[in-house]
């Protein structure tokens, strides 16, 4: 048990050190999924937040669930289910203004908007029912090591008084570009170190209400922007309330994101007089998730080990889904009296088998977009099928039969350089998407596994042009 008292909502609890199972940082969908799953299991967990408790849970976020049918059962549907606003949604819906084309996307699987807040804080209300400790306004400011190098807890400012917390396993949920991973040192490890920023994007969004409803208040609206780095978005959370945003990769010239938005919102006939209710920014992983994850005693889940799609940005399901498993393999390592990378490495395998080597498949399409002209990239768009368009997107892989080959070259006429090395580039993300099926299983295959996966990734960069990412 812990320590001392530990009433989460009280302001006498301050500093000294205190002792758990397990530590999860940051509050978000992996965080709670990890402690819940813990705590349901008699585990003493807690999760400590930096914000404090009325805004825990509010998170820059696109709103849209794929995979709405899909969670974990430590904190079940039916628990979060109330912040599902819109459940009408069924596919996309993407504009190219330049080829005065728009191109309905069919999304498989289950659509929904949220409400990111509440949905936030239901999910913390499911963790706390599970027996999860929830300390607010916590901020880690260092990572805790012994001689062998194992993480074993954090330091942290907890109402502006010290505070330790130490833990046999140390879960970092803290997001995009973790503050943990900055301070630990994690050379000994096989935790993927190769993190830069040039792998994220800046986005921004704002909640906006209307008069009347939406046309699309059916679809998942997506547009780029005027440079092929950028994207924009607008999510019908109904038909009168829409979350609207874009972003940009952080290799590249910012963008004025506010002064971007605003414009094409007034530009839109339908968002007249369009009021802004929320707004928020933040930093998105727009990379293959994490080669591993894990470190004696540490593991990292969500946003904080890249579990986002880098195509879409998607990654409230997938994320629950990596929490859970963090919490499985380290509550058997706890039971079996190692905490080693041999014995959390399960985590990294079932995260690959369920959408790690997907994503990564699909990484090697975003890292197309960056070396070609976006007239080019929306002329090849406009011509393709819905069907393949989606599974490229969502799926990592799509059939390009010779019929279709024809076809679109036909449309793409001017553009056959382009629609060329995309094919040439498909078959290397079907390459890549084999070689995370043999991903190895235990550490000691690791690094052969790596070196034959970068070969595959140089012969992407020689394809594309694109400058290496990694």
């Amino acid at each position: 048990m812990a320590t001392q008292e530990t009433d989460a909502s009280s302001p006498s609890v301050g500093g000294g050190t205190r002792t758990y199972d397990i530590i999860v940082v940051g509050a978000g969908t992996s965080g709670c999924y990890a402690a819940a799953t813990a705590a349901h299991e008699g585990l003493d967990v807690a999760v400590v937040e930096r914000k404090p408790a009325q805004e825990a849970g509010h998170i820059a976020c696109g709103d849209a669930l794929k995979g709405a049918d899909e969670f974990p059962d430590s904190i079940p549907k039916s628990q979060i289910e109330s912040a599902f606003t819109n459940t009408i949604v069924d596919h996309g819906r993407f504009e190219i203004p330049a080829e005065d084309t728009v191109l309905d996307i069919p999304v498989p699987g289950e659509l929904a908007v949220i409400d990111r807040l509440e949905y936030g804080r239901l999910l913390i209300e499911g963790a706390e029912k599970a027996g999860v400790e929830f300390h607010y306004d916590t901020v880690v400011k260092d990572v805790h090591q012994d001689e062998t190098g194992r993480v074993t807890g954090v330091d942290a400012m907890r109402q502006g008084e010290p505070i330790t917390y130490e833990a046999d396993v140390t879960i970092d949920a803290a997001g995009a570009l973790s503050i943990l991973q900055d301070n630990a040192d994690l050379s000994g490890a096989t935790f993927d170190t190769n993190v830069q920023y040039s792998q994220f994007s800046s986005g921004y969004r704002e909640i906006i209400e209307v008069d009347e409803p939406v046309e699309w208040s059916d679809a998942l609206v997506f547009k780029p922007t005027e440079r092929a780095s950028g994207y924009l978005w607008y999510f019908p959370r109904t038909e009168t309330e829409i979350n609207v945003g874009l972003g940009f990769q952080m290799n590249e010239e910012p963008m004025k994101l506010v002064d971007d938005l605003r414009r094409d919102v007034r530009n839109r006939p339908e968002l007249k007089n369009a009021r802004v209710t929320d707004k928020l920014g933040a930093a998105l992983p727009t990379r293959r998730p994490y080669d591993s994850a894990v470190a004696p005693g540490f593991l990292a889940v969500g946003d904080a080990a890249g579990h986002v799609n880098p195509t879409t940005g998607g990654g409230i399901a997938g994320a629950a889904y990596a929490g859970q498993y963090a919490a499985q393999e380290a509550i058997d390592a706890i039971s079996g009296g190692d905490l080693g990378e041999g014995a959390l490495w399960e985590y990294n395998s079932r995260i690959m088998d369920h959408f790690g080597g997907r994503y990564a498949a699909l990484d090697v399409y975003n890292i197309f977009t960056t070396a070609y002209d976006l007239g080019d990239l929306m002329a090849l768009l406009a011509a393709l099928p819905g069907e393949q368009l989606a599974e490229a997107l969502y799926e990592g892989s799509t059939d390009i039969s010779l019929p279709l080959k024809l076809k679109t070259a036909v449309k793409t006429f001017g553009h056959w350089k382009t629609i060329y090395d995309l094919y040439q580039t498909k078959d290397l993300a079907d390459r890549l998407l084999d070689h995370y099926g043999d991903y190895p299983s235990s550490p000691g295959e690791f690094e052969t596994w790596r070196t034959d996966r970068d070969d595959v990734m140089d012969e992407i960069y020689a394809t594309t042009g694109a400058d290496p990412k990694y």
